[in-house]
């Protein structure tokens, strides 16, 4: 259960400290033993210390939930960077995090209903399938028969948000101060959790992209029972499908894989240019796939709207890392930092070759091939580099900082699936609807 008082606050930050110190300690230990051990048995130690580490911080931050949850998720895909034993742990957190007790989730759903999930559904699963940071879902049947799923958030999550990014302001002061932490992104990340605990507006969020996104036909997007949704409680239909590790437990072919791969891609494209409106929660548990190659999208608190700045900016960058002059990058200057004046300063041109990099690797100029494959761990190793050299300034636009956390979660479950996409083709197809769209 979430704490709700300042000291359950404190309490909070001295557990994430206390990991920590366990972490170091294991570490040393770990570290001992190898000095002592054969040269032979140590593969098999390193993975059983990860391991162990990873359950470790899975089930912690799984007890704690809220932002240091969400955090964790994030972790969870960074497969380039992590061990398999530490993503396999952590991925967890996705769907798996450790529930309420039943007699707690009735409860909730009762302050928020009036009335106890026995009295309102035909059928009601006392057991979450879906556990997750901020609330749990259930299976239902409505009064009149319809398959649901119900998510119920848990008690006073977005206190312990609060609490939590004020834990992390402090614990990364020294990051924002050197500027390799910036703060617009913790602000655009504190601002996108703190609206997933609304769930009348992710209601809103769903009408809104079920429409949007209609000319998608893969696309399966659940919809919501408004006589069966409050602003703790979010009753919608119940979408099929696995994710990701499931998934690619069937072992389904290379043209599958790569065809779901080439969607994800259409799809993000087709938010950020036709519609300027992003579904923003990166992590692999919002996204299930079906053998036939249609993808089920679920979690829409954290959605995003665009000036028209960030829409122009990616299309500059798509387009124009095969063409690039002075004119070109003044105007991606301006777009990034609000500013032509930084185009001469030697920091600012580094990040922009960060971002210019980052592109290229997705959309490559012509003479370096059509296809990319983000299964290719140099291709998400470089994608990862330059995202986060991009992003070492507090001055850098703010939308570029929140949908880029997005984009790079795409590029992560694209490497889970190995998939191989002619991304300018597909730039092209989403370019062309977008015009006759807006």
């Amino acid at each position: 259960m979430i704490e709700k008082t300042p000291g359950g606050s404190i309490r909070r930050g001295l557990r994430v400290g206390k990991l920590g110190l366990g972490l170091v300690g294991s570490y040393l230990g770990y570290q001992v033993q190898n000095l002592l051990s054969r040269k032979s048995s140590r593969e098999d130690r390193r993975k059983d210390f990860h391991r162990r580490v990873s359950r470790r911080v899975r089930e912690e931050l799984g007890t704690l939930k809220g932002a240091f949850m969400k955090f964790g998720q994030i972790l969870s895909m960074q497969t380039q960077v992590l061990p398999d034993e530490a993503i396999e742990e952590l991925a967890h957190l996705q769907m798996q995090a450790p529930g309420m007790h039943p007699t707690l989730a009735r409860v909730q759903f009762k302050g928020s209903c009036g009335k106890y999930p026995e009295e309102v559904y035909r059928e009601f699963d006392p057991e979450p399938f879906a556990a997750a940071s901020l609330g749990q879902v259930h299976r239902a049947v409505t009064r009149s028969g319809a398959k649901v799923a119900v998510k119920i958030q848990y008690p006073a999550i977005r206190r312990a948000i609060e609490n939590d990014f004020e834990i992390l302001r402090s614990a990364t002061l020294p990051g924002r101060l050197t500027g390799h932490i910036p703060v617009a992104v913790l602000e655009e990340v504190q601002r996108g959790f703190l609206e997933e605990t609304d769930y009348l507006k992710e209601g809103k969020n769903i009408d809104f992209l079920r429409e949007s996104l209609e000319p998608l036909p893969y696309l399966t997007i659940p919809k919501v029972h408004w006589d069966l949704t409050t602003e703790r409680v979010l009753t919608m239909s119940y979408v099929e499908g696995e994710t990701v590790r499931p998934f690619l437990t069937h072992k389904p072919s290379g043209e599958l894989r790569s065809l779901i791969g080439e969607r994800l891609l259409e799809m993000y494209l087709y938010q950020v240019h036709a519609i300027r409106v992003l579904h923003a929660d990166p992590h692999p548990g919002n996204y299930l796939f079906e053998v036939d190659g249609r993808i089920g999208l679920v979690d829409f608190g954290c959605v995003t709207r665009f000036t028209p700045d960030y829409p122009e900016l990616s299309r500059w960058l798509i387009e124009g890392v095969g063409k690039r002059n002075e004119e070109h990058e003044r105007r991606m200057v301006c777009l990034l930092w609000g500013s032509p004046k930084f185009s001469r300063n030697k920091r600012t041109r580094q990040m922009l070759q960060a971002v210019i990099d980052l592109y290229g690797t997705v959309y490559p100029p012509p003479g370096k091939g059509k296809v990319v494959d983000f299964g290719q761990p140099a291709v998400i190793d470089g994608l990862t580099h330059n995202f986060q050299k991009a992003l070492r300034n507090k001055l850098i636009n703010h939308e570029l900082a929140f949908a880029g956390r997005a984009e790079m979660g795409l590029y992560n479950l694209l490497h889970q699936l190995g998939a191989k996409v002619s991304t300018l083709e597909v730039w092209d197809r989403v370019k062309a609807r977008a015009e006759r769209r807006l």
